[in-house]
């Protein structure tokens, strides 16, 4: 009986020991594929700018991608290896941090302003974009917040202040920057968060209305941001301002046809197409791969989104769900946004394209938040793979029927119905 027992306890442990390894794996392949295409496209896209630009270095951008790169991966198999768990204690730390941060950057000597938007803190070459941070800061308060007190998700009554207060602060402070892409990137997030956690969809249908009609009136506050939008439904009405930019990305992508002109081998880089390694790479990527290269971009982008929402759904920790599907949303959802932005399907809302565009804050906080992901996948804790075969669950099932003091629920309040 005793040999039995120790069997039958391995049995069990193995499947649990290999859960999220495929899903590790998977993830961490398509972040190194997608941030090769990146340094790639970033040095064939910034070569000329960077040459014949004040650096006279045709090297200055791959040499600080690089390094960027070098630093996130370092921050991303180290947030591999920490418990995701610990996160939730200092959540709201981080999210006072970030707020702190948002602020410093209108104070003259810290911040940083340049292109009549001060985002940055630092000077010269070494600044750091707090509104990055703040983006990762939103997700683990968030989810802190859903685990601890589920019963606020009940109703939007309910989450509007307690749950909503903070990060809409933090929009507030964004938007103060100006920064509308970056407030629209924390939107989605927070809607693939609430959509997971069991919001009512009505209550998403009149967060949605909410946070469109607040968009349209900050959009009509500024009268460049009312010509984005109607350069957006009719760019050839001001083809040489407004609309320049988005014309521009189309004739490169159109350029490029289905296979490209080749890599290296752009016209629209040299000073045509305004921040063509940055916001705009997808367009470069178009020119000289082709569309190939794009819907190749795109299949990545949703491979990823498909097991990173895997992960959270069959997370058994509610809080490694939360944050499991905000990072999922943020990453998506920004490459969805500058996917429509590039090809003229929305306005341009200067969101850069996740891991492939330029752009250090960016790429190191995103790399550090799959980080995180990739240890929800693995941890003991969130046990992904819900039920590995019929033998565990018998086992399972048995020693639950046996009183052995377990309990099948994944958190506080796990009454309330979860996706």
């Amino acid at each position: 009986m005793e040999w039995r027992k120790k069997k039958r306890k391995g049995n069990v442990r193995g499947p649990r020991e290999a859960a999220g390894s495929f899903e590790y794996t998977f993830l961490v392949t398509v972040t190194l594929i997608l941030l090769a295409v990146g340094v790639v496209m970033v040095f064939s896209a910034s070569w000329a700018n960077a040459y014949f630009g004040e650096n006279q270095d045709s090297y200055y951008y791959l040499k600080r991608e690089l390094f960027f790169a070098a630093l996130g991966l370092f921050c991303m198999f180290a947030m591999a290896k920490t418990d995701y768990s610990r996160l939730r204690k200092v959540a709201p730390v981080l999210m006072i941090t970030s707020l702190i941060m948002l602020l410093v950057v209108f104070i003259p000597g810290i911040g940083y302003c340049a292109k009549g938007a001060c985002r940055w803190v630092g000077a010269g070459s070494a600044t750091f974009q707090p509104s990055e941070f703040a983006k990762l800061a939103v997700i683990l308060y968030v989810s802190t917040i859903m685990y601890v007190r589920p019963r606020l998700l009940g109703g939007i009554k309910r989450f509007a202040l307690p749950v909503m207060g903070l990060p809409v602060l933090a929009c507030l402070f964004i938007l103060a920057e100006p920064d509308m892409g970056t407030t629209i990137t924390i939107v989605i997030t927070l809607a693939g968060m609430l959509l997971v956690g069991g919001v009512r969809m009505r209550d998403m249908a009149a967060l949605g209305a909410g946070a469109g009609v607040i968009g349209l009136a900050f959009v009509a506050m500024a009268p460049y941001r009312v010509a984005r939008f109607t350069a957006f439904l009719n760019p050839y009405d001001d083809a040489h301002g407004s609309g320049f930019q988005i014309i521009q990305s189309l004739v490169a992508l159109g350029s490029g046809g289905v296979f490209g002109v080749g890599i290296g081998k752009s016209i629209q880089k040299f000073n045509y197409l305004p921040e063509a390694h940055t916001d705009m790479v997808l367009s470069i990527i178009g020119e000289e791969v082709g569309l190939l290269g794009v819907m190749a971009v795109i299949i990545f982008y949703g491979a990823f989104a498909y097991v990173g929402f895997r992960i959270a759904l069959r997370s058994r920790d509610l809080f490694g769900k939360y944050v499991a599907a905000g990072i999922t949303s943020l990453l998506v959802g920004q490459a969805a946004v500058n996917l429509c932005a590039v090809t003229g399907m929305m306005p341009l809302t200067g969101i850069p394209l996740p891991i492939i565009s330029y752009g250090g804050s960016s790429l190191v906080v995103m790399l550090a938040s799959i980080g995180i992901l990739l240890n929800i996948a693995v941890n003991q804790r969130s046990r992904i793979a819900a039920a590995p075969n019929r033998k565990l669950r018998a086992i399972e099932g048995g020693n639950s029927r046996r009183g052995d003091g377990r309990s099948s629920r994944t958190g506080p309040g796990s009454r309330r119905r979860v996706i």
